[in-house]
């Protein structure tokens, strides 16, 4: 399946082009936005932009080889990288980047069997073996062309925290020297997460969100069969304020994950009985499936409590118990002891 028509983003779509027929574009981007406005998916016009083998004009003509390649994700000169998180663990350094290749491959799958994908998961990260991989896959001549387009998503999941800076400065390496084939764009919606020498090194793009109009068209031509009658669109249309992604990620299976991450901070504020309930309402095998998407979208809320400015130290305390839990559910451990620890945890929060 094709990847659905870019949405939007006119403007900016124009001024690369313009740049491209100037041969000014810069070989390093950072995309920076609100989540969901469509950063990536821009990402991706811009690489079938820069690989369309069948217009003389630098936009992409959507008939040839190289758009349909793109389009399908199956071109071999466009790389796009995600947060993955790996099955395995502690395996040997080229271990781990077969790993990651094999990760990236069944997303990529994912994506063209339903291009309307959701957020990666809450423990998924662009680690050290990630960073290698785009360092090898840079080294490589382009497969068709004369250039190659990398795509980092979700770049502020470089796992820059302290004393984890090894993938961060990796990606660097690659940012302050770049092959001369190699076109890098950075995809985020937390600039600030990212390392400073990363941000000095790319040139900053704001992507900002699309008209209503925009939005309902595009919910109306390719999501009317997930989000319901003229009625609900207007509602969720209202709702996503210009971020087509918001209305993806509501009419998906995380949003099942987002109400029971929701449902579970309620009981932890009402007390014992609500708590207990909430861990007894768990069922008591199969701790991954349903129950990580709860922990991923309990993450996701705690993460924009920290950027919305809540007690810092509450949140982070409170992210750590939801990060400690998603391991351990990923082994033999019962999802409703695991639901009752941690709303005992969250209990104390402001």
């Amino acid at each position: 399946m094709q990847m659905p028509p870019i949405a939007g983003h006119e403007a900016l779509r124009a001024r690369f082009l313009e740049a491209i027929t100037a041969a000014k574009l810069p070989q390093t981007l950072l995309f920076e936005g609100p989540r969901g406005v469509g950063k990536q998916r821009l990402a991706l016009w811009l690489g079938q932009a820069l690989l369309c083998e069948g217009s003389p004009a630098p936009a992409p003509c959507g008939r040839c080889e190289g758009c349909r390649m793109v389009g399908a994700l199956s071109h071999p000169d466009l790389h796009w990288f995600v947060p993955v998180e790996l099955s395995k663990k502690g395996a040997d350094a080229d271990k781990q980047i077969e790993l990651v290749e094999e990760a990236l491959g069944e997303v990529m799958a994912a994506r063209r069997e339903d291009p309307f994908y959701e957020a990666p998961a809450g423990l998924a990260a662009h680690g050290m073996a990630s960073a290698r991989l785009l360092l090898r896959q840079l080294s490589l001549r382009p497969a068709r062309g004369s250039r190659a387009v990398f795509i980092l998503g979700d770049a502020e999941r470089l796992a820059a925290q302290k004393g984890q800076e090894g993938a961060a400065n990796a990606v660097l390496k690659a940012l302050e020297e770049p092959p001369p084939t190699a076109v890098i764009i950075l995809t985020t919606s937390e600039p600030d997460a990212l390392l400073p020498t990363i941000l000095s090194r790319t040139v900053r793009v704001r992507v900002g969100r699309v008209p209503d109009s925009v939005v309902t068209s595009f919910v109306q031509q390719h999501l009317a069969s997930r989000v319901g009658g003229t009625a609900e669109i207007t509602r969720k249309v209202q709702a996503a304020d210009g971020a087509i992604g918001a209305i993806i990620a509501d009419s998906g299976a995380g949003s099942s994950g987002a109400a029971a991450a929701d449902r579970l901070l309620q009981a932890a504020r009402r007390g014992p009985a609500a708590r207990y309930g909430a861990a007894l309402a768990q069922p008591p095998y199969q701790a991954r499936g349903a129950f990580t998407a709860m922990l991923d979208a309990l993450l996701e809320r705690l993460r924009d409590e920290a950027r919305d400015g809540g007690d810092t130290r509450a949140v982070m305390a409170a992210m750590t118990r939801v990060l400690e839990a998603r391991e351990l559910a990923q082994g033999n451990v019962n999802p409703q002891l695991l639901t009752a620890v941690l709303s005992e945890d969250l209990a104390g929060r402001p």
